[in-house]
């Protein structure tokens, strides 16, 4: 078994693009989607029409979730400029999508975690915004009672791989769309930051375990960044372009 695992697209369809491609160039044929589709200042439209032919089988992130189910007035800042690109079609597809799936019988896919698509698996969101690794005892605790081997989340942004005592590896690919985790605290719009690139992860089965491979694929960043500012996002603009905050 060999698949690539996708992750918060965001509507950013420049990420997924080369995403895509690069899945293509190795081989990949199989993939999975977990969740946060299009929710962000890009291109939500062009992200669906690309995502839904594909049949991949998704998840419900959190941002797919209130798409589907909030009123436009009621939206956030994210949601908000996504709500009105996007056709019956794809908020049918949205409604359609199940917490969690359980992908070849070996591979729980989920968003954030069995408890809810905004829990954090593998990390904590500290009050100043800081992103850090989970303990060791609540990462197990929200494992309980998953039987598959190969547990997958997402809604950090954070490419993370941890493997429990029993065996059991939980890997969180990063990112496709959006380079850090953007928490709208306080102080809005703290972000964890470092890489403009896509983010995604191949994964094959391993006699004795789960082989993880991440990829950080380079795309037109300033291209999403220009994006993110007509569509009324000017904070993301250079972590889009350089991984980092810059004033």
């Amino acid at each position: 078994m060999r698949f690539a695992v996708i992750s918060d697209i965001h509507g950013n369809n420049l990420a997924l693009e080369a995403v895509l491609e690069d899945i293509a160039r190795r081989g990949v044929t199989d993939v999975v989607n977990l969740g946060d589709c299009f929710s962000g200042p890009f291109d939500a439209a062009r992200t669906a029409d690309i995502l839904l032919p594909l049949d991949l089988p998704t998840v419900a992130g959190n941002h797919d979730r209130e798409l589907a189910n909030t009123p436009p007035e009621d939206l956030d800042s994210i949601d908000r400029p996504t709500f009105a690109q996007l056709r019956d079609d794809h908020f049918a597809w949205l409604k359609a999508l199940p917490p969690t799936l359980v992908y070849r019988d070996a591979v729980l896919l989920t968003h954030g975690s069995p408890r809810g698509d905004l829990d954090r698996w593998l990390d904590e969101l500290l009050p100043d915004g800081r992103i850090v690794l989970r303990d060791y005892a609540g990462v197990e605790a929200r494992a309980a009672g998953v039987a598959q081997s190969l547990i997958l989340c997402g809604h950090t942004h954070e490419p993370r791989s941890i493997q429990l005592r029993d065996g059991r590896q939980i890997v969180n690919p990063g990112s496709v769309g959006v380079p850090g985790f953007v928490a709208q605290l306080p102080t809005p719009w703290t972000w964890q930051v470092g890489s403009p690139h896509a983010r995604y992860a191949i994964i094959e089965r391993a006699p004795s375990a789960w082989d993880i491979t991440f990829r950080n694929v380079p795309y037109d960043g300033r291209a999403a960044a220009k994006m993110a500012i007509e569509n009324g996002l000017p904070e993301w603009a250079s972590a889009l372009t350089f991984g980092w905050i810059v004033d």
